[in-house]
Order: C-alpha cells, then structure tokens, then sequence
C-alpha cells in the first residue's frame, strides 16, 4: 500500500468520490432494471450479487457483460439493448437507492473542515446528476462528473484532474475514495492519493491489489485517516 505521513496527510484539501457503491447503494435499482429488459429480450437474467462485478466500467459495458456471448458480439444489439436499459433505468433509478449509513457524517465533517467536494463516476452523466440533486444536495459539491463522451471512462486519469481543476487544487492535494480496482487506478494515474471502502461492492484483497493507500472499515473511519490523534 501507499503510505503518508502523519504530517503529509494536512495536505490533503480535496476529496473526490465514486458514486455507486462508494457514496450510494444503488446495485439493486440497477440489477432489476437490467433482469427486466433482459427478461423482455427473452434473455437469461442475472443473481443481484453478480451485478457488483458488472458495475463499475460504464453503462455500455455492463450491457456487454449482462448479454449471451453471442448478443455481445453484435455491437448493434448492443447499441439497442443499452438504449432499453437506460429508458427503463431512467423509471427505477431512486426506487431503492440511499446513501450508506455514516456518509452524511463524514461528508459534514469534511465540508466542515473546508475540503472541496467533487464526484467522478462511470455512470451517465445525467444519472450522476440526478442522485446528486436526489440524494447529495445539501453538500456543496462542486465537481459533479458522470461519463461523458468527450471524456475517457476511469481508470484514465482526465476526469479526476478535470474534477481538481474544478476544486480548485492540484492533484496531489486530493484524495480519491472509491470501491473498485477502477477507482484506485484512477486515483494513482491522476496523482490523487487513493482511498478504498470496504462497505461497496468489492472486497479487500481488489483494493489492495490494484493499489489502495488506505482502507476504510466505515465512513467514520477517514477522519481517523485524516486526523490520527482523533483515535
């Protein structure tokens, strides 16, 4: 793991987040949107739990990962499978979505501490919007990031020093906190000091393996990260 000093970790005044499965629960509105449009191409569907590894590179490949091997290699299925999925998302996205317990906590402890806040996410522009304004809004986050086409997907470093730009800090100042391999990439490409959370829908040894600097038990565990002598 990366490691920072006791003394380096004052440096750090941003805070940029993964959206799903870092900030929300939002795998079950996503797995029974994607049963039911699978269900309606007469498509075998899928156990909720397989869904924490579909998740996680973008609505496309999702798409991808859900189909018959054949439906997958035809890129336009592919093309109409998704735009399904997206208008049936679009009626069942907040049905069961919530924040974990414990992150209203911590993000009102790191507002309170004058950190910038931002989101970077795979999911599509316009959902990541909608859970912000649904779920996040009495925060000020100011970086507010889904997958855009002018964009490249995490784990590609642009959008996490776009959401820098935007707090107004260098990357370095960040720390990046997200569940998958994808988000610990992508802090480590962008210069960010990347944070894994274990209440997501990864496990420890991904984490680990693809470069966490720090793992979280719970929420309320980053302000031990942050201030050590809170413990």
């Amino acid at each position: 793991m990366m490691t920072v000093t006791r003394q380096n970790r004052h440096r750090f005044r941003g805070a940029i987040f993964d959206l799903d499965g870092t900030l929300m629960d939002t795998l079950e509105d996503i797995a029974s949107s994607m049963n039911l449009v699978l269900e309606r191409h007469g498509l075998p569907i899928h156990p909720m739990d397989k869904y924490r590894y579909f998740v996680g590179d973008g609505a496309q490949i999702l798409a991808q990962r859900v189909l018959t091997e054949e439906k997958a290699a035809d890129p336009e299925y592919i093309k109409m499978f998704l735009r399904d999925f997206l208008e049936e998302y679009a009626k069942n996205w907040d049905h069961h979505a919530r924040l974990y317990p414990g992150i209203a906590d911590m993000l009102d402890m790191l507002s309170s501490r004058g950190f910038g806040l931002g989101i970077l996410s795979n999911k599509p522009q316009e959902f990541t919007t909608l859970c912000v304004k649904r779920f996040l809004n009495r925060w000020d986050f100011r970086a507010v990031l889904g997958e855009r086409p002018e964009i490249p997907r995490k784990p590609a470093p642009d959008g996490a020093i776009e959401a820098a730009r935007t707090l107004g800090t260098d990357p370095s100042q960040c720390i990046y906190i997200g569940d998958t391999s994808i988000d610990m990439k992508t802090a480590r490409s962008a210069g960010m000091f990347p944070i894994g959370v274990l209440w997501g829908f990864r496990d420890r040894k991904e984490l680990q393996d693809s470069g966490a600097g720090h793992i979280l038990q719970q929420p309320g565990d980053l302000l031990y990260f942050l201030e050590p002598d809170s413990q």
